[in-house]
């Protein structure tokens, strides 16, 4: 008996998803469990197992197909104890006829491949598609002209030229968005159309923490089996600050203002995907081993992909380390709905001026983006002079004062 395997119910905050890539072809034997495709939403990739033993059929949605929440994406046939050869549907056509010119060529692609040959001057023939039939799609071509490069470049290392090397045939290359790119893309130009975003910024003196870090560290490490970072000084700085101003842990909506009795603290990192904001929620219940045990659980995850819905949906305030790219200084761009966001920089001795004696000090620059709809300048300044007092003394972290 044939089994449907269907798109999983979506959140309800995501209307839609990419099928982003197929890990079986028809004719495969598959196990129950076992990854059959990957789904590319705003968010996160979702992986899509087999519900069943038995040999994949027919494939309903290629590569870069949109699908919605309970749409089909293949058939699961019985095994027989061989691989099942593909439904009449995924066999490939025979080898078309000899091309007679370009334009009669193309018209068997879809729209967007369609254009991207005819811009760039493609010979489809060139190209091997991985799609139902044999068909090309947008990842086919972008992988040809990968390929193409690498050769132009190989040849130009070895001093052969090439025709790119000559003016006349400069091209450009259209690469769609990822999902998660153009989300985020739709949620800044969000955010600075619907908010009125100021920037606060000042410097702190990291030597007192940078002494207790590493008079500590090798300890905390074996004790709690997880590094001390600097994050985990400012998540419970920040929660101080957070807590003599609830107004930046608040968020708008409409006409009222939502205080939040609760620390939900978004941490930005980077990923393959891009940058993704997965929470830490009730920080302020969290030790500093578990803030940075939190901090090390979601960036293993960034990296691999396995995020969840759940891990990166909320937030009260955010914190993003620019730092650890090398960047001086920046004005971050609020996540809607909060109303704040710090951002970290890197960390540079400099010379400063410390009781009428001039100091080599380790430096950060720190921003606070916010909203001046309802955090004043004066807030946000001392907001942000609340973590720099912590931070520089944070003996205050311990004692709460």
């Amino acid at each position: 008996m044939s089994t449907e395997v269907r798109v999983p119910t979506l959140p309800e905050s995501v209307t839609d998803a990419t099928v982003l890539a197929w890990h079986k072809q028809p004719g495969d034997a598959i196990t129950r469990d076992e990854n059959l495709l990957d789904l590319e939403t705003d968010k996160v990739v979702l992986e899509v197992p087999s519900p069943v033993d038995g040999v994949l059929g027919t494939i309903s949605a290629d590569a870069g197909a949109i699908v919605s929440s309970n749409d089909i994406l293949a058939i699961i046939e019985p095994s027989s104890g061989k691989a099942a050869q593909p439904t009449e549907k995924t066999i490939a056509p025979p080898p078309a006829p000899a091309k007679q010119n370009f334009e009669a060529d193309i018209q068997i692609l879809t729209p967007a491949v369609r254009r991207l040959v005819k811009e760039l001057s493609i010979d489809v023939e060139q190209i091997k598609g991985t799609g139902k039939d044999g068909r090309i799609l947008k990842t086919d071509v972008m992988r040809y002209l990968d390929a193409q490069k690498k050769d132009n470049d190989a040849d130009i290392s070895a001093g052969i030229p090439t025709a790119s090397q000559d003016a006349s045939s400069r091209t450009e290359k259209r690469v769609p968005m990822s999902r998660l790119r153009a989300r985020v893309a739709e949620r800044l130009v969000q955010a600075q159309q619907t908010a009125a975003i100021l920037t606060t910024f000042n410097e702190v003196d990291l030597h007192q923490v940078m002494q207790l870090r590493n008079k500590y560290k090798n300890h905390f490490e074996k004790t709690h089996d997880v590094k001390l970072g600097f994050m985990s000084f400012f998540v419970k700085a920040t929660l101080e600050a957070l807590k003599n101003f609830p107004i930046v842990n608040a968020s708008v909506d409409g006409d009222d203002i939502i205080y939040h009795s609760y620390y939900d603290i978004g941490i930005a990192v980077g990923s393959p995907r891009g940058l993704v904001v997965p929470i830490v929620r009730d920080a302020d219940r969290l030790s500093f081993a578990q803030v940075e045990q939190n901090v090390r659980e979601y960036g293993q995850k960034a990296q691999d992909g396995s995020l969840s819905y759940d891990d990166l949906t909320g937030g009260t305030f955010t914190i993003s380390n620019g730092g650890v790219y090398g960047s001086m200084l920046s004005t971050p761009i609020l996540n809607p709905p909060q109303s704040a966001i710090l951002g970290m920089h890197n960390i540079i001795e400099r010379p400063v001026v410390i009781n009428g004696e001039i100091v080599i000090r380790p430096m950060m620059y720190l921003a606070l983006s916010y909203d001046h709809r309802i955090i004043d300048g004066k807030e946000a300044v001392q907001f942000l002079v609340g973590i720099k007092d912590a931070l520089e003394d944070p003996s205050r972290l311990l004692l709460q004062i």
